[in-house]
C-alpha cells in the first residue's frame, strides 16, 4: 500500500488549448498503475466539485497514478467548453493520458480513462479512437443519448417534486418540442418562444434554468450523441458502473445497450465488458442520503484497475 501526499498542479496542451490539473503519485511504492479522470457536464474541474478527491486518494493508496484536469474554460484552463464537441472534448482527455503515460515511473501500457456522467461519453469517444489503452470505466454514463437522458431525468423530477399528471405531461411535450427544434436547428430565440407559449421554462427544472443562447446551442449540437458507435469500436476492457437509484440515467436501458454491443459478434475480442450497480447508490454512486460513496465501490474500483493491468505496452 502507497502513502498519500498532496497533488502537485501540472499543465499540457491539445493544440491551442491549454489545460490544467493536478497529478497525484503513490509515494512509498511503485506505480502500477495510471488513470485519467474525466469530469462530467457543464464547468467541471479537476475535483468534479468534491466527487474526485476520496475517489483520487482510494487509487493512489493502491499505487495508481491519479491525473484530473479542469474543463477547458474551467479553472486555469483555456477554451470554452460550450464551444467544443465530443471529438474536442474527447482530444482534451487524449492529451491528458499522452500527458500521463509520459511521465517518469508511470508504466505508459497501464494507463487507462475514467469518465463520470457525460465524461463516460467522453473517454469512450476517445478509447475508440485508440488501439494502446488497457481499459476503460465509465461512471454513470448514460447509455442513450443527451436528449433521451435528459427526458429521463426531467421526468423523474416533476415525479419527485409531485407535479400534477396534466402538468408533468405538458412539460415533457414542451421538452420534445424543443428537442425537435434544437434538431432542426432552431436558434435560441425561437427555442425562447416555443417556452414563452407555453407559459414558461418554470416546469423544465435544470434542463431550462439558466440557458441562453451559447448554452441552447451546445446542448442542440450534443443532444444526439449515440455512444452505441463509440461502444461498438472499443478494443479493450470496459466497466460500466451504476447506482442503482440513478434518478439522472436510465440504468436499466443503458446496461441493456452496453451489454447488446458486447454480444455483437463484430466486437474486438478484447473489448469486453464488466456492469457494476450499487443498490441505493445516486448518480455519483453516493448512499446514506448522498453523504458517502457506496460500500466497496472505491475497493472495487481498484482492484478491478490492478486485475486489468499489463505493465507491458500493448502491440
Amino acid at each position: 500500500m502507497s502513502t498519500y501526499r498532496a497533488p502537485r498542479d501540472v499543465r499540457f496542451v491539445n493544440g491551442p488549448v491549454r489545460l490544467a490539473g493536478s497529478l497525484d503519485v503513490p509515494e512509498g511504492g511503485a506505480v502500477s498503475a495510471g488513470v485519467v479522470l474525466v469530469g462530467g457536464s457543464g464547468p467541471s474541474d479537476r475535483d468534479n466539485d468534491s466527487y474526485f478527491p476520496p475517489i483520487r486518494r482510494r487509487l493512489v493508496e493502491a499505487g495508481v497514478a491519479v491525473l484530473s484536469y479542469d474543463k477547458r474554460g474551467v479553472g486555469e484552463s483555456s477554451g470554452d467548453w460550450r464551444e467544443a464537441t465530443m471529438d474536442d472534448l474527447a482530444a482534451d482527455a487524449g492529451a491528458a493520458l499522452d500527458f500521463l503515460r509520459a511521465q517518469p515511473g508511470i508504466p505508459a501500457g497501464s494507463v487507462g480513462l475514467f469518465g463520470h456522467s457525460e465524461g463516460g461519453w467522453v473517454v469512450l469517444r476517445a478509447a475508440a479512437a485508440r488501439d494502446d489503452l488497457p481499459w476503460v470505466i465509465t461512471n454513470s454514463c448514460p447509455g442513450v443519448t443527451p436528449a433521451v437522458q435528459e427526458r429521463h431525468a426531467l421526468a423523474n423530477a416533476l415525479r419527485a417534486s409531485d407535479t400534477a399528471r396534466r402538468d408533468t405531461d405538458s412539460a415533457l411535450a414542451l421538452y420534445d418540442r424543443l428537442v425537435e427544434a434544437g434538431r432542426g436547428g432552431a436558434d435560441f430565440a425561437a427555442a425562447a418562444a416555443l417556452v414563452d407559449a407555453a407559459g414558461g421554462g418554470a416546469g423544465l427544472g435544470e434542463y431550462w434554468a439558466g440557458m441562453d443562447e451559447r448554452l441552447w446551442t451546445f446542448l442542440a449540437h450534443k443532444q444526439d450523441h449515440d455512444p452505441v458507435r463509440d461502444v461498438m469500436r472499443l478494443n479493450c476492457p470496459h466497466l460500466a458502473i451504476f447506482g442503482g437509484a440513478d434518478d439522472l440515467v436510465p440504468v436499466a436501458d443503458s446496461i441493456r445497450v452496453f451489454s447488446a454491443a458486447a454480444c455483437d459478434p463484430g466486437r474486438d475480442h478484447r473489448a469486453t465488458l464488466t456492469v457494476r450497480v450499487y443498490p441505493g447508490g445516486d448518480h455519483r454512486v453516493r448512499t446514506e442520503g448522498g453523504t458517502r460513496l457506496a460500500p466497496g465501490y472505491q475497493a472495487a474500483l481498484a482492484r478491478w484497475i490492478m486485475d486489468h493491468t499489463d505493465p507491458v505496452p500493448r502491440g
